[in-house]
């Protein structure tokens, strides 16, 4: 198995090793850490189209959080940014202090993250099969 060592600016050391699985475990001092959800769109933008709206769920994504140049929401934030949750059964973003700052999309071992499972060791980093 694969196993990488990262050093973060407060000399922290994390590590990340390949699992059987194709996953990788990501341990480490996760002390003092944030995190981040996924948002789920699914009600915002069924209200959308129930009155008749035309974009599709990715113009829609990027247009509810569209700001102007004087810093002012789309219409679509201000009437459906409300129903936006957060999909809180998923981490998708894992940031201790002083890095390594991790999120779905990147990729470790050249693996794309999915998710992130929080375990004893740390995180179980879930990658793209």
């Amino acid at each position: 198995m694969k196993t990488e060592t990262y050093k973060n600016r407060y000399k922290d050391e994390f590590t990340f090793t390949e699992l059987e699985n194709g996953n990788i475990q990501w341990g480490g001092n996760f002390q003092y850490c944030r995190f981040g959800w996924p948002n789920d769109y699914k009600p915002a933008y069924k209200a959308y189209l129930a009155v008749g709206g035309l974009m599709d769920i990715k113009e829609f994504k990027e247009d509810i959080h569209r700001y102007d140049d004087n810093h002012k929401p789309s219409e679509t934030a201000l009437v459906y940014g409300k129903m936006l949750k957060s999909k809180k059964h998923i981490i998708d973003m894992v940031d201790p202090s002083g890095g390594p700052y991790m999120a779905s999309g990147m990729k470790q071992f050249g693996k794309v993250i999915k998710e992130f499972k929080r375990n004893e060791s740390g995180y179980e980093i879930i990658t793209e099969k």
